[in-house]
């Protein structure tokens, strides 16, 4: 592996040459790809050349030590730069292993997530839009772009079901370890008696598809335009403006109908359509690989249980890692990073470990 990396070294110098060259920032797609190579690149290069340095430093060390008649104030100093040495080397190499595993093609994607409430009717509606909140002021502290799909509302405020799109660079990575059941534990507002219900809402993660992966023929949809329905808004029930896209060969339909304009309403719910079948394309490849997804935390089988939020007790737990954090308030504000982290840092420990 390590003989490898004075080609990615080479490569690297390669990408940051050719970043200069006018043809090539002329060429937005080819600028696009290099830009990206040299992201991945570029920690790999860094962390390869701390691993020589370390190397290096221990190769003069042993060779101070070598000397003869080394007075003992050198040759403590000496020892001291072997030891720190090899600590560097170790963490470096271990670092290297970790950028050197393969990595989800799909990481650097946008997303699309989609929420539905379960189990607990009006109460896993309003979950539903709790986390929805969560996801949403997530996004926001990253940089990141959301724009409603489509929404469905209940009296109360809820959602039995909102579909949303999360645009920004590495989304994919973070989101996609939210996909399953989300399970709450609370007294609901409109309980006199106090018990605690237990509800779910599911959450389903899926990587937006590029136009380039799937031809869709034109013939295989069918679509129709309707009045938009629900709260608030003027053009409510007022101009067909909501669009329904079936896709008529996997009977998939995505609905969209939070823009006023019919054109934007069909981009988004195309969007959706895309990620939506190439999604199902690589659920059945992965499902045809046995032990595919062995290293994963979780399958990202939206059926499975993978964390629990108790209001009476202020805690969420991750049942996948055995997390538990008592901060729950802090958590549905969108502070997720400290979950995530750990979900990734798993995966990685599951991955390295060859599981």
């Amino acid at each position: 592996m390590l003989d490898k990396m004075q080609e990615v070294e080479a490569r690297l110098a390669e990408i940051n040459t050719l970043l200069c060259d006018p043809a090539v920032v002329g060429n937005l797609a080819a600028l696009k790809t290099l830009m990206r190579e040299q992201k991945q690149l570029t920690p790999v290069v860094d962390c390869y050349r701390r691993h020589s340095a370390a190397k290096a430093a221990q190769e003069e060390a042993l060779a101070m030590l070598a000397e003869s008649g080394l007075e003992p104030e050198m040759r403590d100093l000496a020892q001291e730069e072997l030891d720190a040495a090899r600590e560097a080397e170790e963490a470096a190499y271990i670092e290297l292993m970790r950028l050197l595993l393969p990595r989800d093609p799909n990481d650097d994607r946008s997303v699309v997530v989609e929420i539905r409430g379960g189990a607990g009717g009006e109460e896993a509606a309003l979950f539903a839009y709790s986390l929805y909140r969560m996801y949403s002021m997530y996004a926001e502290a990253k940089g990141w772009k959301t724009e409603i799909v489509n929404v469905n509302e209940t009296e109360l405020g809820g959602f039995k079901e909102i579909s949303f799109l999360v645009d920004g660079d590495g989304a994919f990575s973070r989101f996609k370890f939210e996909s399953g059941v989300h399970r709450v534990q609370r007294v609901p507002e409109t309980e006199s008696s106090g018990r605690i219900h237990t509800s779910t809402v599911t959450v389903a993660v899926l990587p937006e598809a590029e136009d380039v992966e799937l031809d869709i023929n034109p013939a295989d949809l069918q679509i129709d335009t309707f009045r938009s329905s629900g709260a608030g808004g003027q053009h409510i029930n007022k101009t067909e403006s909501a669009i329904r896209i079936t896709h008529i060969p996997t009977g998939t339909v995505v609905e969209c109908q939070d823009e006023r304009s019919q054109h934007k309403n069909r981009d988004k719910a195309m969007k959706v359509l895309r990620s939506r079948i190439l999604d199902a394309e690589r659920q059945k490849q992965a499902s045809a690989v046995a032990g595919e997804r062995k290293s994963q935390v979780g399958t990202g089988d939206r059926s499975e249980r993978i964390r629990t939020y108790n209001f009476p007790q202020g805690r969420v737990s991750d049942h996948r890692i055995g997390l538990t954090l008592y901060r729950i308030n802090e958590i549905l504000a969108g502070d997720l990073d400290e979950i995530i982290d750990a979900l990734i840092a798993a995966d990685t420990a599951a991955k390295l470990a060859g599981n």
